[in-house]
C-alpha cells in the first residue's frame, strides 16, 4: 500500500539510513563482524569480563521537570573525556550494551533514556530536538563531567547537536552513529503532513511496516531475535510521544540542523553504514571538520549488529581526541 511505503520512506529520511548510491569504505578486518541478537549478555565480550566498574543508575530533572533516567559506568578519569550514549527515535538506553562495558574500562561512560523513553518519564508537551538536548545537559551537569564525546545514534545525532550548543566548551567531540546522511535534507508542509500521516493513523502498524520494509533498516546480517527486539521497543513507544518527535526531527532538518552545524569546532565523525561523497561534501561546507566512516554491510543499528567491528571504529575515532584538558571543544 502506498501509505505503508511513504512511512517507510519517511523513516528512512529521517533517522538516517544511507542510500543505495552511496560509496562504500571497506570494513576494519581486525574484529569480524557480530550477527548475534543483543541480550543482556552482549554487555561483556570476551576481552571485557575482567574488572567491570560499577553501574550507577540516576534520575536527574530536565530543564522542564520531566525526570530523566540514566546510569554511569565508572569513574571520572582526568585524562579522557567522558562518553556519553544517546539512543534513536522510539528506542532507549540498552540499545547501546555491547558499547557500556567495552567502553567503561577506560572512560567513564554514561547512556541516557531521552524524555518519553526508556524508564524516563513523559509529559512533556513539544518533543523538540533542543528539548531531547537539554535531557542530554542535564544529565552531563548531574555527572559533574567537564569534557565530553557525545555519541547519538539515528536521532540522537540531531538530539547531540542540540545538546553540543548548550554545553559549549564541555564537548571535545560529536560522534552521530548512522546520522547526518543529508546534511541539506529539507521538507515541505505537504510533505511533513504526508509522512506524519499513517503513524497518526496507527502508529504501531506504521512503525511496524516502515522498519521491515526491505532492507531499509535490517540488513542480511539483523537475526531474527534483533529485528523482534528492536521491533516490540519501537512500536510499544507512546504515539504522542513518537509522533512529537518525528514532526520534532523534521523541525529540525528544515530549521536548525545546517545552523547548529555550523557552531562546531571540535571532532565531528559520523560511523555510518554507508558514505556519499557528494552527501559528505555538503556537510563539510557546514562544519569542514565533518566526515564520515563506515561500517558497510550493516543495517541501521550497525552497533548492535556487529558490536566489536563497531567498538573498533569508535575507538579509532575517540583516539583523535587529545587527552589533554585544553584540547579543541565544540
Amino acid at each position: 500500500m502506498l501509505w505503508k511505503t511513504c512511512a517507510s520512506l519517511a523513516l528512512l529520511i529521517l533517522v538516517g539510513c544511507s542510500s543505495s548510491n552511496d560509496t562504500e569504505i571497506p570494513a576494519p578486518t581486525a574484529n569480524p563482524p557480530s550477527d548475534r541478537a543483543v541480550t543482556s549478555s552482549d554487555a561483556v565480550s570476551p576481552d571485557d569480563s575482567k574488572s567491570t566498574p560499577e553501574v550507577r543508575k540516576v534520575e536527574v530533572p530536565s530543564a522542564d521537570g520531566v525526570a530523566i533516567r540514566y546510569e554511569v559506568h565508572g569513574e571520572k578519569k582526568s585524562d579522557r573525556p567522558t562518553l556519553v550514549f544517546v539512543h534513536g527515535w522510539c528506542c532507549n538506553r540498552t540499545f547501546w550494551l555491547p558499547q557500556l562495558s567495552h567502553f567503561a574500562k577506560e572512560y567513564q561512560v554514561v547512556a541516557v533514556d531521552l524524555a518519553g523513553h526508556g524508564e524516563s518519564a513523559g509529559g512533556r508537551e513539544t518533543w523538540t530536538m533542543e528539548a531531547f538536548g537539554r535531557d542530554v545537559a542535564a544529565v552531563v551537569n548531574d555527572v559533574g563531567a567537564e569534557r565530553v564525546v557525545l555519541i547519538g545514534h539515528s536521532m540522537g545525532g540531531p538530539v547531540i547537536l542540540e545538546a553540543a550548543a548548550i554545553l559549549s566548551e564541555k564537548v571535545v567531540g560529536l560522534i552521530p552513529v548512522d546520522a547526518f546522511t543529508d546534511p541539506n535534507e529539507e521538507y515541505s508542509e505537504g510533505q511533513m503532513a504526508e509522512f506524519r500521516k499513517p503513524f497518526e493513523d496507527d502508529f504501531p502498524t506504521a512503525m511496524h511496516d516502515a522498519l521491515h520494509h526491505e532492507h531499509d533498516f535490517f540488513s542480511d546480517a539483523t537475526s531474527d531475535a534483533l529485528k523482534e527486539r528492536i521491533t516490540m521497543t519501537m512500536t510499544s513507544a507512546p504515539p504522542n510521544m513518537g509522533i512529537g518527535a518525528f514532526q520534532g526531527m523534521l523541525d529540525f532538518a528544515n530549521e536548525r540542523q545546517r545552523p547548529l552545524m555550523k557552531q562546531t569546532k571540535g571532532l565531528f565523525v559520523c560511523i555510518n553504514a554507508k558514505r556519499n561523497e557528494e552527501k559528505v561534501a555538503d556537510g563539510k561546507q557546514h562544519a569542514p571538520q565533518f566526515d564520515v566512516i563506515t561500517l558497510p554491510a550493516a543495517g541501521h543499528f550497525l552497533m548492535m549488529e556487529h558490536p566489536q567491528a563497531f567498538n573498533a571504529l569508535l575507538g579509532k575515532t575517540l583516539s583523535q581526541i587529545k587527552s589533554e584538558p585544553d584540547a579543541a571543544s565544540l
